[in-house]
């Protein structure tokens, strides 16, 4: 006799053969198996959808920034192109073009070394991010063409690897939005990351470039690579093309 279960299932199962009930009550069966598997597809398919409208908006927010970043060059006379990345290191260029879709603001200058074939923008901030795309400010110093010392940082094996070659008497070129200052390298020095002094206020306008040590060190460095520079005073400081 079929078993009481089996009716149970589904009252119109009641009077007909035998056969017919097991097959209908394996199609009701099949059903029930095959919900977990298409809730799965479309929690799948709504993830895949929300991950794309963040990916399209990622791109258009990029495209925004660099549109404004090129009026900003346009107005005030800023100037970057592409870095050399001959020297980084592959994570570091990874990084640099995954920073590239993340919104920032306008640079506070652009840097320029041409013994080393440097030309970075000058952002405000050290996060991961901001030295991922340039190089950053540090906070609580003279922002870059003001009076004192003005701190910057960058990654050692990013834009600032080509200090590495750098010497005394280079060039240093700090272009903002009125004008271009030219700085000579005074002397380079090696000291331990807790040494804050090299950002002491110092009595002439400076530039303070802060980096990782030793360059190609594997891990996180021990040390930090500081190149002090100073305003040339007998170098023209030209002013940026009018508005």
């Amino acid at each position: 006799m079929l078993q009481p279960v089996e009716r149970q299932l589904n009252p119109q199962l009641n009077g007909l053969p035998r056969q017919e009930v097991r097959a209908d009550v394996l199609k009701i069966a099949r059903r029930w198996r095959l919900l977990p598997e298409r809730a799965l597809w479309i929690f799948g398919l709504a993830c895949l959808a929300t991950w794309g409208g963040l990916r399209v908006a990622a791109v258009a927010g990029a495209r925004y920034e660099i549109e404004r970043f090129g009026t900003l060059r346009a107005a005030g006379g800023l100037h970057v192109v592409k870095p050399d990345q001959t020297l980084w290191s592959p994570e570091r260029i990874a990084a640099w073009r995954d920073a590239l879709v993340e919104p920032a603001p306008p640079p506070l200058a652009v840097l320029r070394i041409p013994s080393i074939g440097l030309e970075v923008p000058v952002l405000e901030g050290t996060d991961h991010v901001t030295l991922d795309r340039g190089v950053g400010h540090i906070e609580y110093t003279p922002p870059p063409g003001a009076d004192g010392n003005s701190g910057i940082a960058g990654h050692r094996d990013g834009f600032f690897r080509g200090l590495k070659d750098i010497g005394p008497g280079d060039a240093i070129e700090i272009e903002t939005l009125s004008e271009t200052e030219v700085y000579r390298v005074e002397r380079m020095w090696i000291v331990d990351p807790t040494d804050v002094s090299v950002l002491d206020p110092t009595p002439t306008r400076s530039l303070t470039l802060v980096t990782c040590y030793p360059f190609y060190f594997v891990g996180s460095a021990p040390r930090r690579y500081i190149v002090r520079a100073v305003r040339a005073e007998a170098d023209v400081v030209r002013d940026a093309p009018s508005r």
